[in-house]
């Protein structure tokens, strides 16, 4: 049985959750500690991807990323090598798609963190940004931690944009979904239930620890 799909699938989900962490902890921070005008507009797009349909999402960020979209003519100036259809591609995808989840569990953390905190910190003459790193993260691990499981139990599952955006490329962008689906077309369930027997426990393991972190910052415990 080949199991490169599921060592994509687990690259995919750890190299798209270090990103979207870092990338969404300071726009989560911005978003609830702060006030700016289009504030509404900006929280409206960054949850877009939850309620469009994976292939419309798919859809559109093949146009952006294809030879003749704006990213996909930077990236081929840059790196000289097309966008679409490559490992890089599918990274880029999943951080757009997962980005609700990584964003709704920290917002939802850092704002249960007392103000006084933050008011105490900026007397002391703390700046914005070493407020962040020294009061906002430490007193919100927990959030930030279901956010990070989250979007790798996400990023695991990933199917319909991974598919328009990355094709079925053996090796570079065919992950477990799509080897799963392919697998079925061809009528090899023993393939795809061994896949699937490999994936369901990983998914639940994770999601156990969700409802921990979430248990333990509702009660303390």
């Amino acid at each position: 049985m080949d199991l490169m799909p599921l060592y994509l699938s687990i690259k995919l989900a750890i190299v798209s959750t270090i990103i979207l962490i870092v990338l969404s902890a300071p726009l989560a921070y911005l978003l609830v500690y702060f006030r700016f005008r289009g504030k509404s507009f900006l929280e409206a797009l960054l949850n877009l991807p939850m309620v469009l349909p994976p292939t419309v999402l798919g859809f559109y960020l093949l146009v952006v990323m294809g030879p003749k979209g704006a990213l996909g003519r930077l990236w081929e100036a840059i790196t000289a090598s097309p966008l679409v259809f490559t490992f890089a591609g599918i990274v880029f995808a999943s951080i757009v798609y997962s980005f609700p989840f990584a964003i709704q569990p920290m917002k939802t953390a850092f704002e249960k963190i007392d103000r006084r905190l933050l008011e105490s910190s900026y007397v002391l003459g703390l700046s914005p940004l070493a407020t962040f790193f020294k009061v906002i993260v430490p007193n919100a691990l927990g959030g930030v931690a279901a956010s990070a499981i989250l979007v790798f139990v996400h990023t695991m599952g990933e199917f319909g944009v991974i598919l328009m955006v990355g094709g079925s490329i053996p090796g570079e962008t065919r992950v477990a979904s799509i080897a799963i689906y392919e697998a079925v077309e061809a009528l090899n369930y023993r393939e795809a239930g061994i896949m699937c027997l490999i994936l369901v426990p990983i998914s639940y393991v994770f999601l156990l620890i969700i409802n921990r972190l979430t248990r333990s910052n509702l009660y303390g415990s």
